[in-house]
């Protein structure tokens, strides 16, 4: 098992998980292998667009990876744009939706432990292909921490029912 924090291990995996996954233009061609290595460590992936390099506006990728995840169609989504970090923006707007954009390994495990995250977002120009195969893979192994991370985000839970006026 893959994970870099000492005494830290996955505190439980569950799987396979349901993932969508979705880009930009820009993250086109990093979103198939991203699908291909999902797929080879047990996951189902159903890609949410687009189906080519044309220009589009990510909001609407992002759109619909947080809203499956959100209502809980999809177990997690992943997104990819030139920074992850449009992307992550949109994502976020979703209630239920824990949207990190990660950047190494710790990040990616981290996201995990402490934050349950259930959305990860790439950079397709500053990650490459050997280190998106390294985060997919601690991301989607390591499980949810727990106890006081429980509380904080029950804590952030509430907040998004207040904001949406629940």
């Amino acid at each position: 098992m893959l994970h870099p924090i000492p005494g830290h291990g996955p505190a439980g995996t569950g799987g396979p998980w349901r993932i969508a996954v979705a880009s930009d233009h820009r993250g086109q061609h990093v979103k198939g292998r991203v699908i291909e290595r999902v797929r080879e460590l047990g996951h189902t992936a159903e890609d949410f667009g687009p189906g080519d390099e044309k220009s589009v506006d990510y909001p609407d990728f992002a759109a619909r990876v947080a809203e499956a995840v959100g209502s809980g169609n999809f177990d997690r989504g992943i997104l990819i744009c030139g920074s992850g970090l449009g992307m992550c923006i949109v994502a976020n707007k979703f209630p239920g939706v824990r949207a990190v954009p990660c950047h190494d390994d710790l990040s990616a495990e981290v996201s995990r432990l402490h934050n349950d995250a259930n959305v990860l977002c790439l950079s397709a120009d500053l990650l490459g292909e050997r280190l998106i195969d390294r985060m997919l893979e601690l991301w989607l192994s390591t499980g949810f921490e727990g106890g006081r991370h429980a509380r904080r985000l029950e804590k952030i839970a509430a907040l998004e029912r207040r904001v949406a006026g629940k």
